[in-house]
């Protein structure tokens, strides 16, 4: 269970990483921050295959409203 909690981490640094090398014009601490926020809205969900993929997919939504504000 650790070792897939920490994989789960480890995908979403890749998210930040992905998107912040996407929207170089959007701090790297506010793309941290909202990538928090979407991954700790899916906390406690039982199925957590995909957790990486939806955060991703929530996260980059928003930092494409912020790079475009």
């Amino acid at each position: 269970m650790e070792q897939k909690k920490a994989s789960e981490q480890h995908a979403v640094t890749e998210v930040i990483d992905r998107l912040a090398e996407k929207y170089p014009s959007v701090d790297r601490d506010e793309i941290a921050r909202i990538v928090a926020d979407e991954y700790s809205s899916l906390d406690g969900k039982p199925v957590r295959d995909f957790v990486p993929v939806l955060v991703e997919k929530s996260a980059k939504k928003r930092v494409k409203q912020a790079a475009n504000a």
